[in-house]
């Protein structure tokens, strides 16, 4: 018994003790809300002073816009509207970390969304670096359609590259900013963005933002229901999260390294947390059964 009060006792320190630890291994893997970034940050603020996404809800985006598809052809933007809504995600191909993390966020979600790509809406991925050509596309779809794994859906998917002026009009449309930087080999062949995705109505319009890289199925599927009725939605908190710099030595892997952390954290103070509930409830069983004898 003597064990069991000292364990309680100390129980509160231990978990107090085991959280601050947790929170100084997260802090020193992750920044706060709305600061992520790959890579080094001296001269953050004034580069990441352009990377925005405002949020332009009821916009047209331009749909006489040229643009060439994975297989070659040349379309414009509105070639898939007028019937049904669409995903627009704007990314690059060559992205060392964060679009990818971006396009299986969307698989993702749309596997558990019961709607299907082509009849009920469309996926509209589209490259904000003018080199990417339509070859790069091509893969991406290949890859990105076998992690959705439904290949009868390939109809309604696009994956678009095009010249500077195309991508500057859409972008600003859309209020995405970036900024080019050097990569590793000090060329100026990659880019400072931040993540969102884009629900857009048949007319073309903005109707939806969703910030980050994990998106909820049940507010896509409702996004695309509410914008298939051309209802524009409401502005969401604007947290970013940001594509900065890819240092493959150091910064490959750091965002899922700190998404494991996170996890490993909350479900380390859990168990931590059953275990001291359950010695307390056998504390208070044995307690009851000695002041009933």
């Amino acid at each position: 018994m003597a064990n069991r009060r000292t364990i309680r006792k100390a129980a509160p320190a231990l978990l107090l003790g085991l959280v601050s630890c947790l929170s100084a291994v997260s802090s020193a893997q992750v920044s706060s809300i709305g600061q992520k970034q790959m890579g080094p940050v001296n001269d953050k603020p004034s580069l990441l002073s352009k990377v925005t996404i405002e949020q332009h809800l009821n916009q047209q985006i331009p749909l006489n816009l040229p643009f060439v598809d994975e297989t070659g052809k040349s379309i414009t933007l509105g070639s898939y509207f007028g019937s049904k809504p669409a995903i627009l995600a704007l990314v690059y191909y060559n992205c060392p970390i964060l679009c990818s993390e971006e396009m299986q966020g969307v698989t993702s979600a749309l596997r558990m969304v019961h709607l299907t790509p082509g009849r009920d809406f469309n996926v509209i991925v589209v490259s904000i670096d003018p080199s990417e050509g339509p070859a790069l596309a091509e893969s991406k779809k290949v890859f990105y359609l076998k992690q959705y794994g439904k290949p009868e859906t390939a109809d309604g998917w696009h994956f678009l590259t095009g010249p500077q002026s195309s991508i500057d009009a859409l972008t600003h449309a859309v209020g995405f900013g970036y900024v080019r930087i050097k990569g590793p080999d000090g060329k100026l062949d990659q880019f400072a963005h931040a993540s969102a995705i884009q629900i857009v109505t048949p007319q073309g319009k903005l109707a939806q933002y969703y910030m980050g890289v994990e998106y909820s199925p049940k507010d896509l599927l409702l996004g695309l229901m509410e914008a298939s009725s051309n209802k524009i939605g409401s502005p969401v908190q604007n947290i970013l999260t940001y594509c900065y710099h890819y240092d493959p030595t150091t910064n490959t892997h750091s965002l899922v390294v700190a998404r494991i952390v996170q996890i490993a954290g909350a479900f380390t103070v859990l168990l931590l947390g059953g275990f001291m509930l359950l010695g307390f409830k056998k504390d208070i069983g044995s307690n009851k059964k000695a002041g009933s004898r």
